[in-house]
């Protein structure tokens, strides 16, 4: 009898994926946050200098604020992920004639996992989102100003920014944003898992999937770059939305970014640069570990 079933062995190789996603990439997404959430006129000009301002003022330690809430969460988040996919996918099989049931899973098949998977981590993956998010946009220790120009004290760390946010809007206050969450993470996850899928089957001598390191690393940071393509507008969404208490709405918001940006279409591309460059390394290393975990857990490197 093995040690780890299906999905025991999809829900730690999540986590450890998410675990390494977390260490590689949370620089980046401290600026793509930033970049996003500034209000206007802009403070910053690019990610080069929000990289340079968030240096001067509080050293390599800003580029990881918030990142507790992520370690935490994302491990979960990744798991939760990979553990649905898993479950997804058993779930299409099952509905197959019994004379299909061994043939290799479609591209199409492999993204509506990948997406009802989506829909899945948006419930897990919006409370730890917005911790994240509220600590990424705090500027060292003075206090912050609201809509209603009261000073805001700084959050303490990710448990008093979790306190507070449930004091002040209960659950639902936690899942502020969570409408573009969905409709962030359902194509996101179809483009994510259906390219990786694709790639290793590209990059296989014989079709199989079966790639080594090098192979695995091209197609989960591929994979990375083409999710991000297709949801960034959501996620911008998301975070003015997570980030301003003002917005009553996922429309209000897009209101107010229309209003604010007008025909300008560089202005929505705040925080992409960061974004891509985090996308390849970080996704990379979260298939990686994904791998090598569900490997030594089938035996396959022992």
């Amino acid at each position: 009898m093995p040690l780890f079933n299906d999905h025991t062995r999809e829900f730690v190789a999540g986590t450890a994926g998410g675990w390494a996603q977390v260490v590689v990439g949370h620089p980046f997404d401290t600026l793509k946050v930033r970049l996003q959430t500034q209000a206007h006129p802009p403070r910053f000009h690019n990610g080069m200098d929000c990289l340079r301002v968030t240096l001067k003022e509080e050293g390599p330690r800003g580029l990881y604020k918030g990142v507790m809430s992520p370690l935490a969460g994302i491990g979960i988040c990744n798991a939760v992920l990979f553990t649905a996919n898993g479950y997804f996918r058993s779930m299409l099989r099952e509905r197959r004639p019994e004379h299909e049931c061994s043939r290799p899973f479609t591209v199409r098949e492999l993204m509506l996992a990948g997406g009802l998977s989506g829909l899945a981590m948006a419930l897990v993956n919006c409370p730890v989102e917005l911790l994240k998010v509220k600590l990424q946009v705090q500027f060292g220790s003075a206090p912050a100003h609201g809509p209603d120009g009261k000073a805001i004290r700084p959050y303490a760390g990710v448990i008093d920014c979790g306190v507070r946010s449930f004091q002040e809007s209960g659950l639902r206050g936690l899942y502020r944003g969570i409408v573009p969450t969905f409709l962030r993470d359902f194509p996101s996850f179809a483009a994510y898992f259906g390219s990786y899928e694709l790639l290793k089957r590209r990059l296989s001598t014989d079709g199989s999937g079966e790639v080594g390191p090098l192979g695995m690393i091209f197609a989960g940071g591929t994979s990375g770059v083409l999710c991000w393509l297709v949801c960034w507008p959501q996620d911008v969404i998301k975070s003015r939305m997570q980030s301003d208490p003002s917005y009553r709405s996922t429309m209000e918001c897009v209101r107010s970014l229309i209003r604010q940006n007008g025909g300008n279409i560089a202005s929505y591309f705040k925080g992409f640069g960061p974004t891509m460059a985090r996308a390849f390394p970080a996704n990379a290393a979260t298939f990686l570990a994904y791998e090598y975990a569900m490997g030594w857990m089938r035996g396959a490197y022992e």
